[in-house]
């Protein structure tokens, strides 16, 4: 069976490659590059399915100065309709809802193909600035125009050590609709254990099966991609921050890490019976993370289906 499929049916085992579209300024022959350039890689690598992001700026989410800084991207719905058409597996598009009025995300929703796209629906980074449509309004435009479409949600691993609550909202967003999970960049495979745990325990004392969750990977090639991380808000550990800093290969040690990491969840969701499967991001613009990140979804290919 195809992602899609899988996915509904509440199955793990898919690997799934993570991407960003090209930036706004993109055109012409430059843009027809890139795409053909992502084709060819997503032929030649083969994962179930393609993730494409919806970036947003986020300046709610820190403070402090961006480390690198936003420069706005083509939308991932039209990239994929537009410059993406030798890609014929599923795909699963991000919306950061709060960017779109209710008529315009309705419209999309509605236009989807259910065989072979699916949706993950963000919502705003802030409370205070919900944005055009929250999330709850998103997840009841869904329901109302296009009940068929797959949906899935975020998760944050890193919440849940704050908060504490992180199991419950998923059941929230699985009660709305969700069909599956994918998580925010992970390096601290410790807070994503606790998490699958209260929720493996919370969906058996419901009497619920637990859904798919994709755990995102994502390789580090510079001590800045690192400080950017942190200022995303994830958390990488503090010995794993130390090594990387006193590697002399970033890019070598944190594939390393990131390998142990996906192995490690693989496993451990493997044990509780909870489905599970990875998403590789690639989402630099730099060849030698690019080619690591194809490299590190390879590798990780074969425990899918230990």
């Amino acid at each position: 069976m195809d992602l899609v499929q899988r996915l509904g049916r509440g199955e793990g085992g898919f690997l799934l490659f993570g991407l960003t579209p090209p930036k706004a300024s993109a055109a012409g022959v430059d843009l027809d590059r890139i795409a053909g350039s992502t084709v060819a890689r997503l032929q030649s690598l083969d994962p179930d399915g393609v993730v494409i992001y919806d970036i947003l700026e986020e300046r709610d989410r820190n403070p402090e100065t961006r480390p690198f800084p936003f420069l706005p991207t083509l939308d991932p719905a039209d990239y994929l309709d537009q410059h993406l058409a030798g890609w014929t597996k599923p795909a699963i598009v991000y919306r950061a809802v709060g960017k779109y009025p209710e008529d315009h995300l309705s419209e999309w929703l509605r236009q989807q193909p259910t065989d072979r796209v699916a949706t993950v629906l963000v919502g705003a980074s802030s409370s205070a600035h919900p944005g055009l449509t929250t999330l709850p309004r998103a997840q009841e435009l869904r329901q109302q125009t296009q009940p068929d479409l797959l949906t899935g949600a975020v998760v944050i691993p890193e919440r849940h050590t704050n908060r504490g609550d992180e199991h419950l909202r998923m059941l929230a967003k699985q009660t709305a609709g969700c069909s599956f999970f994918v998580s925010q960049v992970l390096y601290d495979a410790d807070a994503a254990k606790n998490l699958v745990s209260d929720y493996r325990d919370e969906c058996d004392a419901r009497g619920v099966a637990p859904r798919p969750i994709a755990f995102t990977l994502s390789v580090c090639g510079s001590l800045k991609t690192l400080q950017f991380l942190t200022w995303l808000g994830v958390q990488v550990p503090r010995w794993m921050q130390r090594d990387l800093e006193r590697s002399q290969d970033t890019l070598a040690a944190s594939l390393d890490h990131s390998r142990a990491v996906g192995l490690d969840m693989l496993d451990y969701c493997r044990r509780l019976g909870v489905p599970a499967g990875l998403n590789i991001e690639s989402v630099s613009a730099r060849r030698v993370e690019i080619d690591a990140a194809v490299q590190l979804a390879s590798e990780l290919r074969p425990a899918l289906h230990a």
